[in-house]
């Protein structure tokens, strides 16, 4: 069978720890769910009670021919006051990597994805004085006891999206609309970054390497003025951080690319970003669909000399069958990319789950298996699933179209 991937290549789904665990108690995310006026739709609540089910749900990923899974640990649940840690949150996070170790799939796991213990959010947060002692803190605390059952160790997850999100468009945590905050957290988070490579290193043998969120930003109009303000965009929300990492000895030893959409940038816009031309396709979340931009970005990406893997893609959608002509586009674009040069070594898909999705709640389905909440979470593959198992199975995109039993080696 002809094959589109090596057979060396990694194959997975992610999430992340407040989406999926549930109860998530000291973390800044969970305050602002409850608090009034915020943008957060609903409370992550019991999330999918991956917390207690993390076992039951490695082994379906892993019978689902997956080879890698991308997950996170939980600041807030390890360091619930400043310097005191939980012995049980940290014996639970070492269980939960040594039963994914057992099952063959190897480990991305992010050190930061988003949330915050609320302590540090209610004394600055990143913005704080001592922001980077306490995540390098954080960091040598936990690499020594989780690190030997970490392959990859993420750093932090999409800095430019906690940095855009929470401190300009104010729609995640602190809620601010601040154009110069914004600007200093990406840079502390790039710093905080560094920290984090220096102490993975030291402190366990897993490849660190930072995960970025990288859309392709293109100007809503051809005017001068949109122009200028297109490209200052893209240098913070794009060139800091690749520009940042090339040539950095502290860049990590590889970099996640992360992309879900084109984005229209519009200076008139309240919001940054313009409507999409008429006729485009848009996800649940309102996001462009356009395929070739994650081919664009990887060849960006690739500027950085590091070696790149695909750590986060998908969409929001009900329809499923929509599931599965956007996985094979996409994944056609990752082929094209790898067949002109560009060093991609695995694809991560997000995600692994229907889960919380942040200020949006619940009503956007990205996973690939359905999760009945309102009943004993029972977990439901949905034929997108079945198919990027053919796919990783065999290496071939038009697999995902095959018909009958899944494909077995």
């Amino acid at each position: 069978m002809t094959r589109d991937f090596p057979a060396d290549f990694l194959w997975g789904t992610a999430t992340a720890a407040h989406q999926v665990e549930g109860d998530n108690h000291n973390s800044d995310w969970w305050r602002y769910e409850h608090a009034p006026g915020s943008a957060a739709l609903e409370s992550s609540g019991d999330a999918i009670d991956h917390y207690h089910r993390y076992s039951d749900d490695f082994e379906l990923l892993a019978g689902m021919g997956h080879s890698a899974h991308r997950l996170s640990v939980e600041w807030a649940r390890i360091e619930p006051a400043p310097g005191e840690f939980s012995r049980a949150a940290i014996a639970h996070y070492r269980t939960v990597l040594e039963t994914l170790r057992a099952t063959g799939m190897r480990s991305f796991v992010t050190l930061n994805h988003f949330t915050l213990p609320a302590w540090f959010a209610e004394r600055g947060g990143w913005l704080s004085h001592d922001a980077l002692a306490c995540f390098d803190r954080y960091c040598r605390r936990i690499l020594p006891e989780l690190g030997e059952f970490m392959d990859f160790a993420c750093t932090i997850n999409e800095p430019q999206m906690v940095a855009l999100h929470g401190y300009l468009e104010g729609y995640f945590p602190p809620g601010e609309t601040n154009p110069t905050l914004w600007k200093r957290v990406g840079r502390v988070l790039l710093d905080a970054h560094r920290l984090a490579v220096r102490a993975v290193r030291d402190e366990s043998t897993a490849d660190p390497g930072l995960v970025v969120q990288l859309p392709l930003l293109a100007p809503a109009r051809e005017d001068e003025a949109t122009q200028v303000f297109m490209r200052a965009l893209r240098a913070e929300v794009v060139d800091l951080y690749l520009d940042g990492l090339t040539g950095d000895p502290d860049a990590g030893g590889w970099l996640g690319v992360q992309y879900y959409r084109k984005n229209w940038v519009d200076p008139a816009s309240p919001i940054l970003f313009g409507t999409p031309p008429p006729g485009t396709r848009l996800t649940q979340m309102g996001w462009a669909v356009h395929p070739d931009g994650l081919r664009d970005m990887l060849h960006r990406a690739a500027k950085t000399g590091l070696p790149l893997y695909v750590t986060e893609n998908g969409i929001a959608t009900e329809d499923d069958a929509e599931r599965i002509d956007y996985l094979e586009s996409h994944l056609q674009a990752v082929a094209r990319a790898r067949s002109e040069g560009v060093d991609v070594r695995g694809y991560i898909h997000w995600s692994a789950f229907d889960n919380f999705e942040w200020a949006e709640g619940y009503r956007p389905k990205f996973g690939l298996i359905a999760v009945d909440r309102d009943g004993e979470f029972r977990r439901v593959p949905k034929p997108s699933a079945y198919a990027l198992e053919r796919v990783a199975r065999s290496g071939d995109i038009s697999a995902l179209r095959a018909h009958g039993p899944v494909f077995k080696q």
